[in-house]
């Protein structure tokens, strides 16, 4: 029997006596407990969430990058690389966001949560081809999305919406070829209709 979900105060409470001082920050929003932990203790807190008898994170149901390098109003001393991690207890009824900054935007890496979870495999080599960030202990960190001759990491802010090059399978040669971008990147404007009941609407 699946017992009630605690409130997200108390969970943040039962948080807190876990991890302690491994805590940077943890807020409460929208109902939601988020906790931000440092790279140097980010396996073991993550370890510690999956095991302690208040937490029991058993599941890890998500894991991605994110670039804050163009966040509006991010703070010069925030990384610009992010992994956010979701996790979910199925025993006690309750979730949490986790958040660790890669320290060295140039190369942004943090520990692999894979032998936590088996399911961060396929999300860390993800987030690795998107974003290339680079999980320490991954046993097998290669792109899963984009062609293994792929240059550079199409989820970057800075990374050009027209990509670097085109790729198309040539019937001649029998085999996929690489070619010079031919797509003229344009900014497109939506058409606004601002017509007195436009459609029958009043």
């Amino acid at each position: 029997m699946t017992a009630f979900a605690i409130s997200p105060e108390n969970l943040k409470k039962a948080v807190v006596a876990v991890l302690g001082d491994k805590i940077r920050q943890i807020s409460v929003a929208l109902d939601e407990l988020t906790v931000v932990v440092s790279a140097a203790n980010y396996l073991q807190a993550m370890q510690l969430l999956r095991d302690a008898p208040t937490c029991k994170f058993e599941q890890l149901i998500d894991l991605c990058g994110v670039d804050y390098s163009t966040y509006g109003d991010r703070p010069n001393d925030i990384a610009r690389y992010c992994v956010v991690s979701h996790l979910l207890s199925v025993s006690l009824n309750q979730r949490i966001r986790v958040k660790v900054f890669c320290p060295d935007d140039n190369l942004p890496l943090v520990s692999s949560v894979a032998t936590l979870w088996e399911s961060a495999n396929w999300f860390e080599r993800e987030a690795f081809d998107l974003f290339g960030i680079i999980f320490d202990g991954h046993n097998d960190l290669r792109r899963i999305l984009t062609d293994y001759g792929f240059v550079g990491h199409p989820f970057r802010k800075d990374f050009p919406l027209s990509g670097h090059v085109e790729m198309r399978y040539d019937a001649d040669q029998r085999r996929v070829v690489y070619e010079p971008v031919t797509i003229e990147p344009r900014e497109v404007t939506p058409r606004i209709i601002r017509e007195d009941k436009y459609g029958g609407l009043h």
